[in-house]
């Protein structure tokens, strides 16, 4: 099975920690030069300090704010060129805050919908040309097992996660010809910073100790544990490498089974 990505070169956003970081590092270790995504310089570089280079790959970082687009457009379009392009993109961005979507603001949706499909947008676009000229490419967005499922108590991401999925298989059936596949990684209960934040909610909310609450959440899921990071990013790696070359437009729950629909 050819998972080799020696010689490609690959975009991964929200790299500075969590789910991000373990996608660079996967890449890199399957021969990837990667270049790290975020809006905090110092952590891209203490990531890309971490990134394997056994094939003398030279690894680099971009800054932007993915709460603005514009930025991210500018970033990104300056950076690529006829001969400087990206085989492989990973779009990842933070969830928005939890909460009901009844008792949302609309200003909270516009926001999401900026964040994460128009920053994703930007760069599918920017990266196009080099993709369609090698006949090569791998867009994987990283959303949440709430486009099969909502989840109870996030709701504008419940919303945000599902037009991104939307956007995702149509884009899959509209490049399919040029040899691009676009696919989306459903993060189930991973072991981050931001599972440890909405887990601390639970807590409060329901009046338990913070223990409770996690077991709570690992009781839900059949193999009754968290994901490791890296073991979302292998899954992400997978769809990045040419065995996968015939496989777009899924969303594929990497979640230990909690996802309770097909």
């Amino acid at each position: 099975m050819n998972i080799d990505l020696t010689g490609k070169k690959a975009l991964v956003c929200g790299s500075s920690q969590g789910i991000g970081k373990a996608c660079a590092i996967e890449l890199a270790s399957l021969g990837a030069e990667v270049t790290l995504f975020s809006r905090n310089e110092e952590s891209l570089q203490a990531v890309k300090a971490e990134l394997p280079c056994k094939e003398g790959q030279s690894h680099s970082v971009l800054v932007a704010d993915f709460s603005q687009p514009a930025q991210v457009k500018t970033v990104i379009e300056s950076h690529v060129n006829p001969s400087n392009g990206f085989d492989i993109l990973i779009n990842n961005t933070g969830g928005p805050a939890p909460g009901p979507a009844h008792t949302s603001d609309v200003s909270n949706f516009i926001n999401a919908f900026e964040l994460h499909l128009v920053s994703n947008h930007h760069l599918v676009q920017a990266l196009l040309p080099h993709m369609k000229a090698t006949g090569y490419g791998r867009i994987i967005n990283v959303i949440s097992t709430s486009v099969k499922q909502p989840i109870p108590g996030l709701g504008v991401s419940n919303t945000i996660r599902g037009a991104v999925a939307s956007w995702a298989k149509t884009l899959a059936n509209e490049l399919g010809p040029f040899g691009i596949t676009v696919n989306n990684v459903l993060p189930g209960a991973t072991a981050t910073a931001r599972l440890d934040a909405i887990i601390e909610g639970k807590a409060k909310k329901q009046n338990i100790s913070l223990a409770q609450a996690t077991e709570n959440e690992k009781a839900q899921i059949p193999m009754r544990r968290f994901a490791d990071p890296a073991e979302f990013a292998a899954a992400a790696a997978f769809l990045a490498s040419p065995a996968a070359g015939y496989i777009t437009g899924i969303n594929l729950p990497v979640d230990g089974g909690r996802t309770t629909c097909l």
